[in-house]
């Protein structure tokens, strides 16, 4: 099996590099707890494992040559990040209410909260559920993800071997790469805990993720 590895590698760096919905997904859940981080990158990455798959066996472009199934694998993405958006903009609004009436009650500070507590999202089962639930939705429900094994990996693939089995190769390889990349992103975001802890920091992030999650998925939707 001879494929042309330098290129490839090239390829998949830079897609890992240009954010989008997963790398949303992963960081915002890093921040929240490196154990959901973590989490939300193994599932983005089992998401791939899906697109992976189905292209080896050319279920894909059953998807890829049917216009209705493509925009609804579109559509479904589309309408799951504005889910995430509106659930993260109306926790933020809650929270900042509650603040607001705790603080009335109590006479305490403007933030309320001690700034060097860490943010804890739960149990750690239900962390880790959660993180990965995101993560590999957010990536089996992008029809980019399954292009990308069924129009880019076959440029690297020698025409004298089997095709199923260098696309499972070099998607293989794509994922190895993919959890060290989203791990080593993890244990950054994750020293930005201690920071977003901070109320009105937490309250804007908050925000700002989720709109921008209602953001791509109206794009998406829009382009479907």
């Amino acid at each position: 099996m001879s494929v042309d590895l330098v290129g490839f590698l090239g390829v998949v760096l830079v897609a890992y590099v240009v954010p989008g919905p997963d790398f949303l997904v992963v960081v915002r859940s890093a921040t929240e707890h490196p154990a959901k981080g973590r989490a939300a990158a193994l599932g983005a990455q089992t998401g791939l494992c899906v697109h992976m798959l189905a292209a080896a066996v050319g279920l894909s472009l059953i998807a890829a040559r049917s216009p209705a199934v493509y925009d609804t694998i579109k559509l479904l993405g589309a309408a799951y990040l504005v889910y995430l958006g509106v659930r993260a903009v109306l926790a933020a609004r809650r929270a900042a209410r509650e603040r607001a009436a705790g603080r009335e009650a109590a006479g305490g500070p403007e933030d309320g909260a001690d700034p060097r507590t860490p943010v804890e999202d739960g149990p750690a089962r239900g962390r880790w559920r959660s993180g990965f639930t995101q993560g590999f939705l957010t990536n089996v429900l992008n029809p980019k993800a399954a292009l990308f094994f069924l129009s880019i990996l076959p440029q690297f693939v020698d025409g004298g071997g089997s095709a199923s089995r260098q696309i499972f190769f070099l998607g293989t390889l794509d994922i190895i790469i993919g959890v060290a990349y989203w791990f080593a992103l993890v244990a950054v975001a994750a020293r930005l805990r201690a920071f977003l802890a901070r109320p009105k920091v937490r309250h804007r992030w908050e925000l700002t993720t989720g709109w921008m999650f209602i953001a791509i998925g109206i794009g998406v939707a829009a382009a479907a």
